[in-house]
């Protein structure tokens, strides 16, 4: 199987499945809670955010390369009521308006956008004065033991994971990208202590 078949027919999959469990649902709820308005997804992957959208939220700009994670999002798209269109493949570069829409949403997608703070910024434009950015992704650990590892088994991860990098400090990458960031939370997810490099996850809330 060569690698473009892989990355465009497994990893999908693989990631619809490993993303879909009641921890990481827990978490989306948190990360969903205070959406309004017209709301910018960039990496919306399988849909797996759309049962969680609060009422406030009128409809969904999506913004998802693959095609087959959109067409894997059609029946969470379908029973969801909120409107929910597919409007560019590439978050770095979004043909959108300049403060179009009213919140911004990124789960789980920043690991593999190859310039994460290109990709913010454009939501920092696009997002209107007084919107917000909710982010839940996972990235570097806080201990040196961790990052060692997370460092070692990247080049790893990037090869069989569609790019997805271990090591990104997901608050720096919104500061970086202009946003003010003024809500994190930072913790592991539950499982063994081996599945560290992969489970330090981020929920942070920006302006």
């Amino acid at each position: 199987m060569s690698l473009r078949v892989w990355d465009e027919r497994v990893v999908p999959r693989l990631t619809d499945l490993s993303l879909r469990g009641h921890e990481v649902g827990e978490l989306r709820t948190l990360a969903c809670a205070g959406l309004t308005g017209r709301v910018l997804e960039v990496g919306f992957g399988s849909g797996l955010n759309v049962r969680w959208y609060p009422p406030a939220v009128t409809s969904v700009t999506a913004i998802e390369p693959s095609d087959l994670g959109w067409e894997l999002s059609e029946p969470r798209r379908a029973r969801g009521d909120v409107p929910i269109e597919r409007a560019g493949l590439d978050g770095q570069r979004l043909d959108l308006p300049d403060g179009s829409h009213d919140s911004a949403l990124v789960t789980f997608s920043l690991c593999t956008i190859p310039d994460p703070v290109a990709a913010l910024r454009e939501a920092r434009r696009v997002v209107g004065p007084g919107g917000r950015l909710h982010a839940l992704e996972h990235g570097a650990a806080p201990e040196e033991s961790v990052r060692r590892w997370q460092r070692r088994l990247e080049p790893v991860q990037r090869a069989v994971a569609g790019g997805c990098h271990l090591t990104r400090d997901v608050v720096a990458l919104a500061a970086d990208a202009g946003w003010r960031v003024d809500q994190v939370e930072q913790s592991y997810l539950p499982g063994p202590g081996l599945s560290r490099p992969w489970t330090y996850v981020y929920r942070l809330g920006a302006g």
